[in-house]
């Protein structure tokens, strides 16, 4: 089966819209006439990248137009956290051939969040008398894997900074795996003080919520 863009005047979704209930999403669409079965994919955004090439159709759903009306759209079981994408492909046969049809216009997609995953941190610090560096612990629990993009560390002097232009901005080196991670100790000066954010609060705060223990 291959893929074809979407002619004008041709058959294509539209409307497409969810409903979330108890753990289910229900899609609803708009079928366009003669139209008897489509292709659906579900894709979730664990923010370490998504293939940019098409889906193949082993991987989708094959869905009728009995089936929807039997069931007043399609219920899907939601069984993760994050940002997740369901795309609705039509179906369309040339010379006996399929093919899904791509809508440039994305009105066949639609994407929402089923929650925000839990990091929580700490921060221990040990230092001995007279020295004038000091060690500092990192500890982070992630619900779920988290990409080393996410997350960096911030030290500033005299104070606890604020946000992470309010001091010197450190990356992570290694993702971040589900469950206890305990982070490679590091040496600080004795009037330094350490906070983890966001790299990007406005695209990793929809995914994640950040707790200081």
């Amino acid at each position: 089966m291959r893929y074809k863009n979407a002619e004008p005047g041709e058959g294509v979704i539209q409307g497409l819209s969810y409903h979330l209930d108890d753990g289910y999403c229900t899609l609803r669409w708009s079928w366009p006439p003669g139209l008897q079965a489509v292709y659906i994919h579900r894709a979730m955004d664990d923010g370490f990248g998504q293939p940019a090439s098409d889906p193949q159709p082993g991987g989708m759903r094959l869905y009728t137009r009995d089936e929807y009306k039997a069931n007043n759209g399609y219920r899907d079981r939601l069984d993760g956290i994050g940002q997740i994408t369901y795309t609705v492909y039509a179906l369309s046969s040339e010379d006996g051939e399929m093919a899904l049809i791509r809508q440039p216009d994305e009105t066949n997609s639609i994407r929402f969040s089923t929650g925000k995953a839990r990091l929580v941190y700490s921060i221990r610090e040990k230092s001995r008398w007279l020295q004038p560096y000091k060690t500092i612990e990192i500890q982070v629990t992630a619900e779920v894997p988290v990409p080393k993009e996410a997350l960096c560390y911030v030290k500033k002097q005299g104070a606890y900074p604020v946000n992470k232009e309010d001091g010197i901005l450190y990356p992570f080196v290694t993702d971040f795996a589900a469950g206890r991670n305990v982070l490679p100790a590091i040496e600080v000066g004795k009037n330094d003080y350490v906070r983890l954010f966001f790299t990007d609060g406005r695209k990793y705060g929809q995914r994640y919520e950040l707790v200081y223990r």
